[in-house]
Order: structure tokens, then sequence, then C-alpha cells
């Protein structure tokens, strides 16, 4: 949350946080790092640590060369090893938008390419049964998916001219109110059914803003979307 508020390691208290997760879980010598973990783990620290500065760290590039490694066949990841990709494991993709273009090797690329055509194909929230969560708005996200998260991800990273977000862009455009502004509809964990997990009641849920109401980050996000597609076509 501090990256996405546009903190950067020029921040004492920024820097020393990040010198903390390169030396417990970023550590060559250690069996407990994140270069072999899970993609929720592994993106989400390569994308903060990306925005807060360290993007040509070599520790940093080697997570972003695991997430090449660990793109399965159809083009997405998935936190179980050797499963085909699902549309929740986007935190690769969303690690990629976030290092600059000039950073992104032709391996990198290349599974960009290939994860966007899997998110683009599904239209983002095509998979399966219907997942209710999906199409729901949430801030923080933590390691959750949505619609919001996907539409972020790929318009920054240039597709924000394909037609196979529409599906998704007409659900977002729909839930922008008459005020202009989107509502903070649930707080994560959002699930229910057979993906509801006992522990998930006692979680205490955390929002900078009021579940229900309208929220100045979605409505940042939804317009920064929406800016991107109308500047892309």
């Amino acid at each position: 949350m501090l990256s996405d508020l546009g903190l950067t390691a020029s921040n004492p208290k920024v820097r020393k946080l990040a010198e903390r997760i390169f030396e417990y879980k970023l550590r060559l010598s250690s069996p407990f790092n994140y270069f072999h973990e899970e993609v929720c783990a592994s993106g989400n620290t390569a994308r903060v640590l990306t925005r807060f500065g360290f993007s040509e760290d070599h520790r940093v590039r080697m997570l972003y060369d695991w997430f090449v490694d660990d793109q399965r066949e159809n083009g997405g990841w998935n936190c179980s090893q050797d499963s085909p990709g699902t549309l929740d494991g986007w935190e690769a993709m969303a690690a990629f938008a976030a290092l600059p273009p000039s950073a992104r090797t032709g391996r990198i690329k290349n599974a960009i390419a290939r994860g966007a055509e899997f998110y683009l194909e599904r239209r983002l929230f095509r998979e399966g049964g219907a997942y209710p969560p999906w199409l729901r708005l949430h801030y923080p996200n933590h390691y959750y998916y949505d619609i919001l998260v996907g539409l972020d991800f790929l318009t920054k990273l240039g597709y924000g001219g394909d037609r196979r977000l529409e599906p998704a862009l007409k659900i977002l455009r729909k839930k922008r109110r008459a005020d202009g502004s989107w509502l903070l509809e649930r707080v994560h964990p959002d699930a229910s059914g057979a993906s509801f997990h006992p522990y998930m009641n006692k979680v205490k849920r955390f929002a900078l803003e009021k579940p229900g109401k309208p929220s100045k980050w979605i409505t940042l996000q939804a317009l920064r979307v929406l800016k991107r597609v109308e500047d892309a076509g």
C-alpha cells in the first residue's frame, strides 16, 4: 500500500523496510526465500521493491526471472505447482507492469504477451463458473484478484486498445455513480461457498476507507484505467 501511494526508498523508513525484505526473504544463502515461492508472495514483493526503486537490484531481477520460468503452458500463473494458470494468479503481471519498459528483457516481453493473451482470452473474468468476488471492487487487494486489478495491469502494459477488455470495462462503467465516483464494494477476504475457508471468519479486515461508501482510491484507479483506454483508442 505504501508503494501504491507513491513512497520510495528515498524515505528512510521505506528504505529500512526494503532492507528487512532483502535480509530476511531475499537472502540467497537461505532456503526460506521468495525465489521459489508462490507467485502471490513473490509477485507482490517484486512489484513493491520495483516501485521503491530497486528494479536493478540483482535479487529483484532474479524474482522476475522466476516469473518467466514459472509461467504455465497456458500463459497464466498458479500457486499450485504443475497446475494450469488461473486468473487469480495475477501478481506476476502486476509486477511486470511496474517494471520500466527499458528494463524488460526479451524473455519478459514474451511472458507479458503470453500472460496478456491468457487474461484477454478469458475477458478478465470468464473462467469456470461465475465467481462474484472477481466482479466486485476492493482495496487493498493483498493477493486477491478482481476485474479492476486485471484492467489496471493490462492497460499499464499497453493493451488498453484491445476490444476484449470491453466486457470488463462495461461492468466497471456500470458501477460508476451519478457523482462520478465508484464504491469500495468489499474488503478482503471476500469469498463464499467452497472457497471460503473457516479461518477467514477470524480475520480482522483492514481498509483505509469504509466499505459500501464512495472510494477515492477505487475512483482514481478506475479513472486511470478509462484514461488509458481512451488514449489507446
